[in-house]
């Protein structure tokens, strides 16, 4: 039976990753740095096949402690501090966890365990102020905000640990990915969320910011597969996981209103606070060579994942107000 280790397993991507990997036979260990019950709902039924542990990596020695106890096959590095706005709100907590704390969790595996397989969760926000339509592998990194900044450390650490010490380390990186288990801090999650209010009568109105930025968004549940088929390679190598489609925070607007009969553009206004100081206008992936070596694509289209996310809140809230 392999192990595998996952950071951030409280969180969207880290749920679905669990509960993949628990079907395919693996002992699981988790970690996270909390342990609410609102962040433990996402797993609620998953608690008693995981080894789940309260740990952060900030703590190197805790870390090394946590890899010679375990000996994972497989480290999933999915923690991070992925909120942008808060990265410009507290720029070095995000390069800690997301620059510092990769590099604590590879130095722990290299140390204690090199032959454990790794991965890292980097992030399309890196390619910023995109330098080319789409983007590819080889696509030069021009960020935009200190989250994008932090998250190339993390990227280009690792394969630095791969060309430099031999480790089988690779980085996904990830272009938008959603679901009904998003924060409702997050943009699309908050869509949902306040369509679903103002069909119920909770609410008359929606505040966002820019409607015109365009996103490759897919379905969290197919990206956490491309992570796996990652691992499973015979040759370490990086790379982009999207579904090849753009969409504008308008578009994603109108599907989610549209879907209850409503009209967004009767309830949805802009307002200059919730504006990012430096925007990425367009993210857009080319998964060719995903779809090429790992077999893998996006099988939830756009309008499905939209839909599946107000159903979800929906359900939510009408269980919320009896």
């Amino acid at each position: 039976m392999p192990t595998a280790l996952i950071t951030g397993i409280l969180g969207q991507d880290g749920s679905y990753l669990a509960e993949l990997l628990l079907a395919k036979g693996y002992r699981l260990v988790g970690i996270d740095r909390w342990t609410t019950l609102a962040a433990l709902e996402r797993i609620q039924p998953l608690l008693d096949e995981i080894d789940l542990l309260q740990a952060d990596l900030h703590d190197q020695e805790g870390l090394m402690e946590l890899i010679e106890r375990y000996r994972p096959d497989e480290v999933y590095n999915l923690a991070a501090q992925s909120f942008i706005p808060t990265s410009w709100s507290q720029p070095v907590l995000t390069a800690e966890i997301n620059a510092v704390g990769v590099a604590r969790l590879l130095e722990a595996v290299r140390l204690v365990h090199p032959k454990a397989r790794f991965f890292q969760a980097s992030s399309s926000e890196m390619f910023g102020q995109v330098l080319e339509i789409p983007q590819r592998e080889t696509t030069p990194f021009n960020p935009r905000t200190p989250y994008a900044v932090s998250k190339i450390f993390g990227h280009w650490l690792t394969v630095n640990y791969r060309q430099a010490h031999g480790l089988y380390a690779v980085s996904g990186i990830l272009f938008n990915h959603e679901s009904p288990r998003r924060g409702r801090e997050f943009v699309t999650r908050k869509i949902t969320h306040g369509a679903a209010r103002i069909k119920l009568g909770l609410s008359r109105e929606l505040r966002l910011g820019n409607l015109d930025a365009r996103r490759d968004w897919g379905f969290a549940g197919d990206y956490v597969e491309a992570m796996w088929l990652m691992l499973q390679q015979e040759t370490p190598e990086d790379f982009v996981i999207g579904s090849g489609e753009a969409h504008s925070v308008c578009e994603f607007c109108e599907q989610a209103f549209g879907s209850l009969g409503l009209d967004y553009r009767d309830y949805v206004v802009q307002d200059p606070r919730f504006y990012r100081p430096a925007e990425a206008d367009i993210l857009l992936a080319d998964p060719s060579k995903a779809r090429r070596k790992l077999n893998w694509q996006a099988r939830v289209s756009f309008a499905d994942l939209v839909q599946m996310m107000v159903d979800a809140d929906m359900q939510r809230l009408a269980k919320e107000i009896g």
